[in-house]
């Protein structure tokens, strides 16, 4: 009886431990990472593939890329920090003060870079000129420039090479002469000269600033039309103009014209 219940009892253990192993073999085979060479990935039903689609993370993930890449494109012309994008900000803010505030010191700068050549050691700066400049580059050249790059733009919305050289003729045969014209006319009229005066004055340097202007502009406002986008161009042929208002504040402090 006795070596009966053992016997029995060691089919129990026996048939027990093959259970045991049995199912760690099932778990173990379950958690197994498949072989990528013997095991081919399962395709993802279509069931599958349109929750994905309609998933939150699916139809954000494209626009935050197209937003990035945007991003990345405008920061060549804003930059994030610095004085260049807070000047940026204000033209676009306000951008007629800020065109104006600019012309008024680029005026500055170039009339007293103009007396600084032709003046001798021993004389001074005439602050009242340079006031004077400084006020046409506020009220009248900063102004001007703004609604007239608008307006161009508008009349030749495209930047093609032949809307930039109509554009550029519009420049050369409208606008450079009125605000010529306008410029030393307001310039004698502050400095007392009579109308016979200022006609004639008129008539002595009008025609040769214009030819030196046909000269030394048609360049510059290729670039400006050409390469820049239009709330940026005033500051462009503000910059090109640095060169271009020492001459003209040199020719509108010539003598006046007698006139008998």
């Amino acid at each position: 009886m006795a070596a009966a219940a053992l016997t029995k009892n060691n089919c129990l253990i026996t048939h027990r431990r093959r259970h045991l192993l049995h199912s760690f073999r099932k778990r173990s085979t379950k958690h197994t990472v498949p072989d990528p060479t013997t095991a081919a990935p399962k395709p993802i039903t279509n069931h599958f593939a349109h929750q994905f689609q309609q998933s939150k993370w699916y139809s954000n993930f494209p626009n935050s890329i197209l937003q990035k890449t945007k991003e990345i494109n405008l920061s060549s012309f804003s930059p994030k920090f610095g004085l260049v994008s807070w000047y940026l900000g204000l033209v676009k803010t306000r951008p007629v003060a800020t065109k104006s505030i600019t012309s008024a010191v680029i005026y500055t700068a170039a009339d007293l870079s103009s007396q600084t050549i032709v003046r001798e050691n021993s004389e001074g700066y005439d602050l009242e000129r340079t006031l004077r400049m400084a006020g046409y580059g506020m009220l009248i050249i900063g102004p001007s420039l703004h609604y007239w790059f608008n307006f161009v733009s508008r009349v030749f919305p495209k930047r093609d090479f032949l809307s930039t050289l109509k554009k550029m003729a519009l420049g050369q045969t409208v606008y450079g002469p009125i605000v010529t014209t306008i410029f030393f006319s307001a310039n004698a009229a502050l400095q007392g000269e009579s109308r016979s005066e200022i006609i004639a004055r008129l008539k002595r340097d009008l025609l040769p600033t214009m030819i030196s202007g046909i000269m030394y502009w048609p360049v510059c406002d290729f670039v400006t039309f050409k390469f820049f986008p239009v709330h940026l161009q005033p500051l462009v042929s503000n910059s090109f103009s640095y060169l271009w208002t020492i001459y003209v504040t040199y020719m509108a402090s010539l003598e006046k014209v007698s006139v008998t």
